[in-house]
């Protein structure tokens, strides 16, 4: 089904809707601030992948023109949010103010999302509700499409075949005819009972696992140690975290969904599963700003043993933000230009990401830049050498030889494959790996994966 006939209103430019799941979370809350914040020139776009040269001419939606709305199960309204998270440190000092009215219109457009506590409605009702409330957001704002981001708290994998909340929401996403980002390591799309729905709705969808912080230096240092041919003995790890973060990863099982994660980008970019393992805990004097160590020991020249510890000290929401503002564009662009199903080009920012995708940051930039010359072109295929999904991949940035991806050869990890199938592999044939063959990949079943907020 797709969404109703957005109403044009005369002289405006073009409207594009941007649809939280999780609309009154941390995250989704410096989005909204963040983004009038930039509309009125009161801050750069610090993080904004989006606004750098790399994307000049693209054709994506002006800032200005995006129309936030969403669904969530509180009730605390956006500028009291605002202001909490201003008190922590989490927002500028004043910005909740400034951009008040932002904020409050936002807030009007967040409808109650489920199951809520005694919720008698059948999954096949709740999806319904959802894609009436898409539906109707973008025939009354007048929108030429809306596109969903789920950045609600993670939750724990299922055990049985009923599809979880964040997959409702995804199913509504695609029956309203909405592009679909899944930031969280929530089941969403990545669901069996989802799986023709979308190879048939027609929009393009990307995710999973927002990479924010301590993945995101690991998809950096690990390709560093294929490369040199340092051999990484035990990788291990440990995250201190308060806030909706620390609440949700609380529970083991949604703890456990989310270190998987992290986890199979430190065994895919070296080719192998080294020892240790990665622990969250929830230290609630910490709010919204999270302490990450890894601990790396590898073996150097004539087998001399040595230890790389590193220290990541960041605000998750402020990390997030802006990489939602860049999907939601990305995605609305994609929309316009007629691509569908799962844009691996995307990995750049994500742990898990759709398709078939490498697991190195410097490839997954590469990819990204040749999915912004796509888009520039409107969406045709380049004849360049790789290939990206639909489309090929100009030659990254990197001289060396890439690490590992998740192409062919890989053991693929248990449980039902993402929908639209693996397709080519994004990268370019980088010739033989200079590191030693380690032989069978001991790579170790994750199990379903999850996120929180």
């Amino acid at each position: 089904m797709s969404a109703s006939p957005s109403v044009s209103v005369p002289g405006s430019a073009p409207r594009v809707g941007v649809w939280l799941i999780g609309a009154r979370g941390s995250v989704a809350t410096t989005v909204v601030a963040g983004c009038a914040a930039l509309t009125a020139g009161l801050h750069a776009p610090t993080g904004m992948v989006t606004e750098t040269p790399l994307f000049a001419g693209v054709g994506l939606p002006p800032l200005a023109s995006l129309v936030f709305g969403g669904h969530d199960t509180t009730d605390c309204a956006l500028p009291k949010r605002a202001e909490a998270l201003a008190e922590g440190g989490v927002l500028p000092h004043g910005l909740p103010e400034a951009v008040t009215a932002e904020l409050a219109a936002a807030d009007a457009e967040i409808r109650p999302g489920g199951p809520l506590p005694g919720d008698t409605r059948t999954p096949d009702e709740l999806i319904s509700a959802f894609t009436a409330d898409l539906q109707d957001f973008v025939r009354r704002r007048g929108l030429t499409r809306a596109v969903v981001v789920n950045v609600a708290s993670t939750e724990p994998a299922p055990t049985d075949t009923a599809p979880p909340p964040s997959s409702l929401y995804a199913a509504a996403a695609l029956r309203a005819g909405c592009p679909y980002v899944n930031f969280t390591p929530s089941t969403g799309l990545d669901h069996p009972a989802l799986a023709s729905l979308a190879e048939s709705a027609g929009v393009p969808w990307a995710g999973r696992d927002g990479k924010t912080g301590q993945t995101l230096l690991r998809s950096v240092l690990g390709p560093m140690f294929a490369q040199r041919a340092l051999t990484v003995r035990a990788w291990s790890g440990t995250n201190l975290l308060g806030g909706g973060d620390g609440a949700a990863l609380a529970d083991p099982a949604a703890a456990a969904a989310k270190n998987a994660g992290k986890e199979r980008v430190v065994t895919d970019t070296l080719g192998t599963a080294p020892e240790g393992e990665t622990h969250i805990d929830d230290v609630p004097a910490l709010g919204d700003w999270k302490t990450a160590w890894d601990h790396i020991a590898f073996d150097g020249f004539l087998d001399t043993r040595m230890v790389l510890q590193t220290t990541w000290q960041g605000c998750d929401s402020a990390l997030a933000a802006p990489l939602v503002l860049d999907l939601a564009r990305l995605l609305a662009r994609a929309h316009e230009a007629g691509l569908t199903g799962p844009l691996p080009e995307l990995a750049f920012y994500f742990k898990d990401p759709a398709g078939e995708a490498p697991s190195a940051l410097g490839e997954q930039y590469a990819a990204l830049a040749g999915f912004a010359e796509r888009l520039r072109t409107g969406g045709r295929d380049l004849p360049t050498a790789g290939a990206v999904a639909d489309g090929p991949l100009p030659a990254g940035p990197e001289d060396g030889p890439p690490a590992a991806g998740r192409g062919p050869g890989r053991t693929p990890p248990s449980g039902p494959r993402r929908p639209g199938g693996p397709g080519p592999r994004p990268v370019r044939d980088p010739g033989p790996r200079p590191v030693r063959d380690p032989g069978p990949r001991p790579v170790r079943d994750p199990g379903p994966r999850g996120e929180a907020r």
